[in-house]
């Protein structure tokens, strides 16, 4: 990459990370993050940030990343490197909490930022959609009737979409439902990304 292309990618993170158009929607301030570069092969598209990840401003720094790295068979020092993978929220800041967990990623985030931010991504060989949302935006009409089968279905998607459940703990029951996802999909997904890197 260029100097000025990095200069050019520099400037968009910081424009980013100054962003505030949402900024009295958000009950814990603007404060987005993700982590992006331009080698990266493999980019993760999930929601968006929880409260320990708003706090430490460290993408999938929480269960749900944890959980995420068992399934990519990757540890922490692999999956921050940007050289690997580029991480890219749907809601770039703490949407805040409902009724039933956190909110819905503001929808101002995506159109906004991600074309922006693919632009400097040549490299990427593999996205990863991580819950319904990321399910929304970027496969459109050819998901399936429902997250489960969109899941269920990833080889549709493939070579250049991944979509996945949430590895969120509160998915527990789903897991307990859907033993195929560790015994057919997680596999795969391993497979795919060990190529990668």
């Amino acid at each position: 990459m260029s100097y000025q292309n990095t200069e050019i990618l520099e400037n968009l993170i910081r424009e980013i990370k100054s962003c505030r158009i949402c900024e009295s929607s958000l009950p814990l301030g603007p404060k987005p993050v993700f982590s992006v570069g331009p080698e990266s092969k493999i980019l993760v598209i999930g929601q968006a940030p929880g409260t320990k990840v708003h706090a430490t401003g460290i993408p999938w720094n929480d269960l749900s990343g944890k959980e995420l790295r068992r399934w990519l068979d990757v540890d922490a020092e692999v999956f921050y490197d940007t050289g690997i993978f580029s991480i890219i929220p749907m809601g770039l800041c703490y949407p805040g909490r409902g009724k039933r967990g956190d909110l819905p990623p503001r929808p101002e985030c995506a159109p906004t930022w991600h074309n922006k931010l693919w632009q400097h991504l040549p490299n990427i060989k593999l996205t990863l959609l991580i819950g319904q949302y990321a399910h929304a935006y970027y496969l459109g009409k050819r998901r399936k009737s429902t997250l489960t089968d969109t899941v269920r279905s990833f080889e549709d998607y493939l070579p250049h979409y991944f979509p996945l459940i949430h590895p969120s703990p509160r998915n527990k029951f789903w897991h307990q439902s859907n033993p195929w996802f560790e015994q057919m999909v997680v596999p795969v997904l391993r497979e795919k990304v060990r190529i990668l890197i």
